[in-house]
């Protein structure tokens, strides 16, 4: 794929990655359509973006949607904006939302909501595109999961599984639409410095906390440069830093492999990288259960009080 005069579609594109992803896009010569729900930010987004543009041509076209709730309404805005710009050649699903606390703590409604958001608000743009994409035999279609889709961790119950989901269904897609030259990517960031990452932080619990800074915070700048080139070279893999790394290979299961490099090193490295990634988890545990002991010994102490 090449982006120059490209069509992109960003689902969440009013902030964090998303916005990355469709400034990073823009840049390299691309015409956008934001979709998100709140008018005001798609705006101001918008202006941000433009500043990029590298030809007079290039549009950003906003759209205000929550492409979670009812699949007609996705598709006819996707219709409107294939008519305005012509077909997708790349939609990014970036739209995503996460609670973080533990399993009883949390509102039932929230399981709920996440996976409407998280999973069904990727669902539906994609399937707004596909058959489009397969008629043209070319297309990209970029799901973005999360490390926390790779393993379970501590406070995650409700968001973990709305973006494992998402694997699930790309392995799938992927094998459906390989023949028709579309190539889904799945990417993996870590903590990324983002207003979403900032606001989940305030309820973090601190086993969550502690866990989390085992691993750095990236930049959303940098993530989106990665999930992009990884979009455009068709790879199923998308993910950042070392740990990123260390995680795809350990997790590669029976997912599709992009060349016969990528699957020799996950041949090589699976058993090394299990070994350093149970003493990953074994401080994870450790974690868990000092915080438990700590707590309890307080509790006990306010009893005596």
């Amino acid at each position: 794929l090449k982006l120059p005069g490209a069509h992109v579609v960003v689902t969440g594109g009013s902030s964090g990655i998303g916005k990355c992803i469709a400034i990073e896009c823009y840049k390299q010569g691309a015409f956008i359509t934001l979709i998100a729900r709140d008018e005001n930010k798609l705006l101001q987004t918008k202006k941000e973006i433009e500043k990029y543009s590298v030809n007079d041509k290039q549009v950003v076209l906003c759209i205000s949607v929550d492409v979670s709730k009812d699949y007609e309404q996705v598709e006819n805005v996707l219709k409107q904006a294939q008519e305005k710009l012509g077909p997708v050649d790349m939609l990014v699903n970036c739209a995503g939302t996460s609670v973080t606390g533990k399993f009883e703590d949390i509102e039932v409604n929230s399981f709920e909501r996440l996976m409407a958001v998280n999973y069904l608000g990727s669902v539906y743009p994609s399937r707004a595109v596909i058959a489009t994409m397969k008629e043209r035999r070319m297309g990209r279609i970029v799901f973005v999961s999360s490390q926390a889709g790779q393993l379970g961790l501590f406070g995650y119950t409700a968001y973990s599984p709305t973006k494992f989901a998402l694997r699930g269904l790309a392995e799938a897609l992927q094998m459906e639409v390989k023949p028709y030259n579309v190539y889904v990517t799945v990417a993996y960031p870590p903590d990324t410095d983002t207003p979403g990452f900032a606001e989940e932080s305030k309820t973090k619990p601190l086993e969550t906390k502690l866990i989390s800074e085992t691993s750095s915070v990236c930049q959303a700048e940098q993530v989106a440069r990665v999930i992009v080139k990884d979009a455009i070279q068709g790879n199923f893999n998308s993910s950042v830093g070392s740990d990123g790394y260390m995680l795809s290979i350990l997790t590669s299961g029976m997912s599709p492999v992009t060349s016969i490099t990528e699957g020799l090193q996950q041949v090589v490295c699976m058993g090394i990288f299990r070994i350093i990634g149970l003493f990953y988890l074994g401080s994870f545990d450790s974690i868990v259960r000092r915080c438990m002991m700590q707590r309890e010994k307080s509790e006990s102490a306010d009893k005596t009080e």
